[in-house]
């Protein structure tokens, strides 16, 4: 469900660029994401969550197999993106999209799986250690 919310906000957000900004005016449309880096990575964004929306149902996941696994991790690429739009966008204060990047970062690489594999090994010690009283 967080990521049909994501797609919500997003779609929600592409929606307002268009009406707003462009005034619905397809020459306008294009020639803005091609003129303007952060519109054309939130674009792709955009773009790259689409078919994720569209295969998040209990359904497609069956039919897609370990192949959805696989169409999802675009997720990753799409949070990186959206950062990256974040940083193009803003002009001074770049604190707050930085601070979602750090936190991005942190949530990527929690699952690199040498790294969650160290924390589950970490994890079962202090298990152990916990039920013999050692803690």
């Amino acid at each position: 469900m967080l990521g049909l919310f994501a797609f919500f906000y997003v779609s929600l957000h592409f929606l307002t660029w268009l009406w707003l900004d462009q005034a619905m005016v397809l020459e306008n449309i294009i020639a803005d994401i091609a003129k303007r880096p952060f519109v054309t990575v939130g674009f792709l964004a955009w773009l790259l969550l689409v078919p994720l929306a569209l295969t998040s149902t209990r359904g497609m996941m069956r039919r897609l197999g370990t192949r959805w696994q696989r169409l999802h991790r675009l997720s990753y690429v799409v949070g990186i993106l959206g950062i990256l739009h974040y940083i193009w966008l803003v002009k001074a204060d770049l604190l707050e999209p930085l601070v979602y990047g750090v936190v991005l970062l942190i949530l990527l690489s929690l699952r690199w799986p040498p790294l969650r594999k160290r924390l589950q090994v970490v994890g079962a010690r202090r298990k152990r250690a916990v039920q013999s009283g050692y803690a």
